[in-house]
Formats: C-alpha cells, sequence, structure tokens
C-alpha cells in the first residue's frame, strides 16, 4: 500500500492514519508516539505538515 492519508479513521489531517496503514501499526499508537515526540526537542510539527502536504488524499 502506498503512503496516503485516508479519508476516515483521521483526526486532524490523517496523517498518522495515514503512516499506521501503510506500516501495518494501529493509528492510536502512532498518535501517541507522535504526542510523546513532541516532548523532544526537533522539527516534529514541521514534520507533520510538510506530511500533510506531500500525502496525497487516498480519495475512498
Amino acid at each position: 500500500m502506498t503512503l496516503s492519508r485516508p479519508r476516515t479513521n483521521r483526526m486532524i489531517a490523517g496523517v498518522c492514519a495515514g503512516l499506521a496503514d501503510r506500516y501495518g501499526w494501529k493509528p492510536s499508537t502512532v498518535r501517541i508516539v507522535f504526542l510523546l515526540s513532541c516532548l523532544l526537542p526537533g522539527p516534529q510539527f514541521l514534520i507533520y505538515i510538510a506530511l500533510w502536504l506531500i500525502m496525497p488524499d487516498r480519495g475512498y
């Protein structure tokens, strides 16, 4: 499966749900890992926005 944002199971933009679908994880696990990573210094939020802009919308 290619990396894309699903129309269902999204909370904000579907980036975490798309990553979870691509790698066979649960979306809630990816969301928790992302939130925990935001506690560390780094460009996590900017990467999320970049993925939001780069990842195509699945359309179904």
